[in-house]
């Protein structure tokens, strides 16, 4: 059995069962099986299919709430959004279906068209920090588009996906067309990659397992999109609104204890502006309420694990100054206060690692040229943000930032309707949107000749 912890009380939650290599093998065989006939199901009843998934789904929105709060120790607001959003991807998603176009080619002799069509089954390998919601940027397009799926969500993280395939049963989802197996990567996630009949694997995790998927998946010539990590910037100039930055910036770093591949952990200040940056900062950090999941008005919750807590603490003790920091509960949790590092060494590994933790390095920087420098000093790519009140500027910046998400006197990255995913070495491929739906589908041109042969 796998035993899977509560993260605030470091007791077991519950115990599922742990899946093996045969399991992945047994699901791959059942998706199979039904991916004919779910290919088969007009549009329009998959769509209504769909619908009445997000009718159940919408039915269990607190219940998955409170489980995804205790499994993944985020704040029950937080896990509620989450919920919530993973409802709205199958919405957007499950009108789909009837809209999956194709092209008609004007061609010599006849005519051309081309249609999209299901790829069968697909491996999806989820992580631990946004389990239900990563989990429904892959099923619901994957879905939708005509295919089968397998989950492999994360070890510490599984209860709510095994809970989704039930209300997917539940909601008339045909048997085979979701399956969902719980056990560890390095027997259940190499399998899946490397098994002859899964056509695609989609991916979110960190960047050295996603090197590992890429080149596995090449032996079978598999579609592969990969979200890996990111060590964003969060650039503040000096004629933004100081106080409006420093007030988001927590947000964009502690949000989900700083277990969040797009947290905006390098933030860079225009020097002028630095002590006021730092002032306002200081009280918006250290009045973070730090404690129990289920409290309502908890801001923060522990981290994912023991061995993650000894991971972020060793960016902190590895010699930089703590500017200062937040409170945490005494007790059993995997607690760690909310940091801010200042000043930093340019060769910090603080600075240039993904910690995925609740710490934040401030940096200053003296002009435009220096922000875009710094900002792009990295091997990631995934989000960012710029703060400024001149217009130019913020196009210009965001135009130069090597990153596949931005945004301007914001920290928001992820909306179901836009496309999500990283340059450099956050991955490749795009998530969300219209066009994640053309990452499940292959294009096939079809000729018709109408002149006598």
């Amino acid at each position: 059995m796998l035993e899977v912890l509560e993260p605030a009380t470091e007791r077991v939650l519950d115990s599922v069962p742990r899946a093996t290599a045969e399991d992945v093998d047994a699901a791959v065989a059942r998706a199979r099986a039904a991916a004919g006939p779910w290919r088969a199901v007009a549009p329009g009843d998959r769509a209504r299919l769909l619908e009445r998934l997000v009718g159940v789904m919408e039915d269990h929105h607190e219940e998955l709430t409170v489980l995804e709060a205790r499994n993944a120790g985020k704040p029950i607001a937080s896990a509620r959004g989450e919920i919530g959003m993973a409802i709205a991807t199958f919405r957007y998603y499950a009108a789909a279906p009837e809209r999956t176009l194709g092209d008609t080619i004007p061609v010599a002799g006849g005519m051309a068209f081309t249609v999209r069509e299901p790829l069968g089954v697909v491996g999806l390998i989820t992580p631990w920090n946004f389990p239900l919601a990563i989990a429904s940027w892959k099923m619901a397009p994957a879905l939708a588009a005509g295919n089968c799926v397998v989950l492999k969500p994360a070890e510490l993280t599984p209860l709510t996906a095994l809970r989704f395939a039930e209300l997917a049963l539940e909601a008339g989802i045909p048997e085979g067309v979701v399956n969902v197996v719980a056990g560890p990567g390095r027997e259940c996630g190499e399998r899946l990659v490397a098994h002859p009949d899964v056509a695609k694997i989609a991916f979110t995790g960190s960047t050295e397992v996603g090197r590992g998927i890429a080149a596995a998946a090449a032996q079978t010539i598999k579609r592969v999109t990969l979200e890996l990590g990111g060590k964003s910037a969060n650039v503040v100039f000096a004629d933004a609104d100081v106080r409006a930055a420093a007030l988001a910036a927590p947000g964009a770093v502690f949000d989900n204890a700083g277990q969040d591949c797009c947290a905006r952990s390098r933030i860079l200040v225009q020097r002028t502006v630095l002590d006021e940056f730092l002032g306002h900062l200081e009280g918006a950090v250290t009045s973070i309420r730090v404690g129990d999941p289920l409290d309502e008005a908890t801001e923060m919750g522990p981290l994912i694990s023991a061995g993650q807590r000894d991971a972020v603490a060793s960016f902190v003790s590895a010699g930089a100054e703590v500017a200062f920091r937040g409170q945490v509960p005494d007790g059993p949790g995997f607690w760690f206060p909310p940091t801010v590092l200042c000043p930093v060494a340019h060769d910090h590994p603080a600075l240039h690692d993904e910690i995925f933790g609740p710490v934040a390095v401030v940096v200053p920087f003296d002009d435009e040229a220096e922000a875009i420098r710094m900002a792009n000093d990295t091997i990631y790519g995934l989000s960012g943000s710029v703060w400024t009140r001149d217009g130019a500027k913020a196009l210009r910046v965001a135009r130069a930032l090597e990153s596949g998400n931005l945004s301007i006197n914001s920290n928001s990255s992820v909306r179901v309707t836009t496309p999500f995913g990283g340059f450099k070495q956050s991955g490749y491929g795009r998530e969300l949107g219209p066009r994640a739906l053309d990452a499940y589908t292959e294009v096939k041109t079809i000729f018709y000749a109408t002149e006598d042969s």
